[in-house]
This record gives structure tokens, C-alpha cells and sequence, in this order.
């Protein structure tokens, strides 16, 4: 699954986890269609944080599935990803939904695709997305490196993959829990 157009990376440190994003929503290859889209939000009452890369419907659709999923398992993160990703393989309309999504709250995180998978990501940070590569090192060197917060850690990242990913921008929206 080739994914364009998208940022997103997610950090768990000292008892918060943030999730950072940026705002490009790109066009084919050359097109920036819109500079200020959100792609990481708040859902379940705000106890969880989403965010998505790939088709903007696709993920719309995904992270509606994701909530009915979290109330339906009363807020069980590891269910309800694990529940998501077996109804994206299994059903026929789903299956062909193009969108990764990177979920988390207090305790946990997780990125879900559209292969089934759900994975627990090592070092407490994942990315995902166009310049997910670029923002994941980056967040592991300032993990590592630095004092700096999870927040601070997730907003950096984006702006570091900005400067290297021409699929990504330094318009940042973060959410915490």
C-alpha cells in the first residue's frame, strides 16, 4: 500500500503519549491541494487519540468503525484495533479501504492496516504515512537524546520529516492523553 501525502507520528514517554500530524493533503504528485488538514483527533470522550494517513474518506470511515468498536468493547484499545483490523480483512468493502491508522490512549498504542495487522510499536514510537520514516527516526534520536517531552518529541518529528518529505509540511496539530 502506497501512501502519499501524510505525516503522522506517535510518541509514549513518561506517562503521556502524543500524537503529532501534519496539514498537507496532496494531489497526485505535485499538487498540494490544502495546507491545514487535520489528521490526528480526539475520540471516545477524549481518553483515545487517532490519526490516519492514506485516502482522507477511507480514513474517515476507518476511525468511525474504530469508535464503534471502542464502545462496543467499553474503551478496550488492544480489542478494538484487533476487532478493526479483522473486519477490514474480512469483509468485502472494507478490504478495500486505503488508510493506515495509528491509535492510542493512557496505556497503549497501536498501528493498525489494512493487512489485519496490529502492531505494538517498539520503542514506544511509530509513524506512519509519506514521511512516517523521516518522523520515526527522528522521534527515536530524540527519545533517546533528549529531555524533551512526548509532545515536544511528536512536533519536532513532523517538522523534521517536513523538511525532507516534499509530501510533508510543518503545519503540526498534536493531541496528548
Amino acid at each position: 500500500m502506497e501512501l502519499r501525502g501524510t505525516t503522522i507520528v506517535a510518541v509514549k514517554k513518561n506517562g503521556k503519549t502524543a500524537m503529532a500530524g501534519d496539514g498537507q493533503v496532496t494531489a497526485g504528485q505535485s499538487t498540494i491541494m490544502k495546507s491545514n488538514a487535520v489528521k490526528v483527533r480526539r475520540i471516545y470522550d477524549d481518553k483515545v487519540i487517532i490519526g490516519f494517513a492514506g485516502s482522507v474518506a477511507d480514513a474517515f470511515s476507518l476511525s468511525e468503525r474504530f469508535e464503534e468498536m471502542l464502545r462496543k468493547f467499553s474503551g478496550n484499545l488492544m480489542r478494538s484495533a484487533v476487532e478493526l483490523a479483522q473486519l477490514w480483512r474480512m469483509d468485502k468493502i472494507a478490504h478495500k479501504l486505503d488508510a493506515m491508522l495509528i491509535v492510542a490512549d493512557e496505556n497503549e498504542m497501536f498501528l493498525v492496516d489494512g493487512c489485519g495487522d496490529v502492531i505494538e510499536p517498539e520503542f514506544d514510537v511509530c509513524a506512519i504515512g509519506s514521511g512516517g520514516n523521516f518522523a520515526l527516526s527522528a522521534a527515536r534520536a530524540l527519545v533517546r537524546n533528549t529531555n524533551m517531552s512526548a509532545r515536544e518529541i511528536a512536533e519536532e518529528s513532523i517538522r523534521i520529516a517536513g523538511e525532507i518529505c516534499v509530501f510533508t509540511n510543518g503545519h503540526v496539530t498534536v493531541e496528548e492523553v
